[in-house]
């Protein structure tokens, strides 16, 4: 990849997982602004992609959708030539612990393989500038004061792994090539259109269909919360004013309890506390997470989402759209529930 220019110039943008939950909610952001000319979607629409994310934006003139795995190194490299794509933004992931607990292999091939094959693919088309979407999850438990994006990497789940194993790779890139590459690892992220295999929409969706809320052991583990509309401007800060091999943390600086926000969910939907149930918990479940966000606020991003009002959104947002959740939840869904967590929920 040749060096940055410092003008600034319209992008030709690859977002890759844009059909994901994060990643439809950046492209609309950038379909919302004019700095880019064109936005190509590539996913391989897994079980979490969803083109009802986009169906909106679907026909709108800068955008269009490829479906293709990122592991296919003949789809990238044509894609990047086709569209003349001249930067990327990679959010295509497996990204959800448990899944990764019961089938690690898969978190390897997606997050580790796929960045690979980006990360070539760009250096050999001279991809101007490459932004890898991570996690907090990289650092592994925090029990006191807050990571910074200097601290050492110390996943503790093969998600984590994977992500860090990802991040060491874009790195790579940058010392050996002087690749224009930026890392973002962002906080624990709600609001529409989330898979409901995650914590809040999983405990909304239970919540609105009077089951139970499997809460992992006492519920202390603690999170720093971002709605995802704040995660999505961090990410487009960093691609737009970071430096290139710098990693930048993006969090809400909003550190609840799990079972705090377990309660708070019930509080919204008027449902009676006993829906909680304390279950088994998580292999290796780390106790907290919290960013030190400093350095992305040197770039003038900070959020701007209040927790408490926009978890009420978010909630409200799953009540009004049972269709789109309850598609989901009757299909695959309903066996990886059960084999996570009906043994659990039995006993």
């Amino acid at each position: 990849m040749p060096k940055e220019t410092k003008k600034a110039v319209a992008m030709r943008i690859l977002v890759t997982g844009g059909a994901g939950f994060i990643g439809s909610h950046f492209l609309r952001l950038l379909l919302k602004r004019d700095n880019a000319t064109l936005i190509v979607n590539l996913d391989a629409l897994r079980y979490s992609g969803n083109l009802d994310n986009l169906r909106d934006v679907a026909s709108h003139p800068r955008y269009r959708f490829v479906h293709g795995d990122i592991c296919d190194a003949k789809t990238v490299e044509a894609l990047i030539k086709a569209h003349r794509i001249d930067t990327i933004a990679n959010f295509a992931a497996e990204t959800h612990v448990d899944r990764s607990i019961l089938e690690p292999a898969g978190f390897v091939r997606t997050d580790v393989i796929g960045t690979a094959v980006l990360l070539e693919a760009a250096r050999t088309a001279g991809v101007r500038r490459f932004l890898q979407v991570s996690t907090d999850e990289v650092y592994g438990d925090v029990s006191t004061g807050r990571s910074k994006e200097s601290d050492p990497v110390a996943p503790r789940s093969p998600y984590a792994a994977s992500k860090a194993a990802a991040d060491l790779l874009v790195q790579s890139y940058f010392t050996t090539y002087g690749a224009q590459v930026l890392i973002t690892r962002g906080s624990n992220t709600f609001g529409p259109n989330q898979y409901p295999e995650k914590f809040i929409p999983l405990f909304v969706t239970n919540a609105l269909e009077d089951q139970a809320l499997p809460l992992y052991g006492d519920g202390l583990q603690q999170r720093d919360w971002i709605h995802v509309e704040d995660h999505c401007t961090g990410i487009a800060t960093v691609l737009e004013r970071g430096t290139p091999g710098e990693i930048y943390n993006i969090g809400g600086g909003c550190e609840r309890r799990n079972k705090e926000v377990a309660q708070a969910i019930l509080n919204i939907l008027g449902k009676p506390g006993a829906l909680i149930r304390h279950v088994t918990d998580r292999l290796g479940h780390d106790r907290r997470y919290a960013l030190n966000c400093e350095k992305v606020r040197t770039l003038g991003w900070q959020p701007q989402a209040n927790f408490e009002d926009a978890l009420k959104s978010t909630v409200l947002w799953y009540q009004d759209n049972p269709r789109w959740w309850g598609k989901i939840k009757s299909g695959e869904f309903r066996e990886y529930y059960e084999r996570l967590y009906g043994a659990r929920l039995s006993t």
